[in-house]
């Protein structure tokens, strides 16, 4: 049976404009982007075998070029409209955190950083430099590594800090492998970072490790 066949109220379009996309499943969602289906499934039994055939709608995402148009009723098209979608989406993200006070708003500062770093299958530490309000001043990514880890130098934070005049700093790193309890590294590296901004009056107000889920604050385990 085709969507337009369904009850209005059971179609992913018709639900989303009068409830609202968080009433939506991810199948329903991704149904959406796709638009139509293949012969013989609507967009939402493609969506559906979509989810199964990568695991989830993260990893469906996170997929490379290759890997996205292996996937049934996708292509270069697709690929193309949804890293559109995802730039569109960071972007928002970040003007939302300019507009307002980092440590404030640390919902919005959890949602911009995983939108930067969650897709990553290599391990990238970045910082958002704020200002003597906590407005953020740049957000840069600073340090690749591999898989597991990513060699970070506190004298380039240092001197990044100083280049843009920061007050203050929120550090952030992913975990590609989802987990995101901090490591005996990760909380090592974090001191010495605070110990050489301290030395210039710049302080660091929180950690952010990014991996499944809510990125996980250093500041609010007690950790800094």
């Amino acid at each position: 049976m085709a969507i337009t066949d369904w009850p209005k109220e059971e179609r992913p379009r018709e639900k989303l404009l009068a409830r609202g996309a968080d009433a939506l499943s991810d199948a329903e969602l991704l149904a959406i982007f796709l638009r139509t289906g293949i012969r013989g499934k609507t967009a939402v039994d493609l969506a559906r075998e979509l989810l199964n055939e990568f695991g989830s709608l993260n990893a469906l995402l996170r997929a490379d070029q290759q890997q996205f148009c292996q996937g049934a009723g996708l292509g270069e098209a697709k690929y193309s409209q949804l890293q559109a979608v995802l730039a569109m989406g960071r972007r928002y993200l970040f003007e939302s955190l300019q507009r307002g006070d980092a440590i404030a708003s640390p919902e919005a500062t959890r949602q911009f950083l995983s939108a930067r770093l969650r897709h990553y299958r290599h391990e990238v530490f970045a910082c958002l430099f704020l200002d003597t309000r906590h407005q953020v001043i740049q957000f840069e990514e600073l340090f690749n590594g591999t898989i597991d880890g990513a060699a970070v130098y506190p004298r380039i934070i240092v001197q990044k800090a100083l280049q843009y005049n920061a007050a203050a700093v929120i550090l952030s790193h992913n975990h590609p492998s989802g987990i995101k309890e901090p490591s005996l590294a990760d909380k090592q590296i974090t001191q010495q970072i605070c110990n050489a901004l301290k030395l210039v009056d710049i302080r660091v107000l929180d950690h952010f490790i990014v991996g499944d889920g809510e990125a996980l604050s250093f500041a609010e385990k007690g950790l800094l």
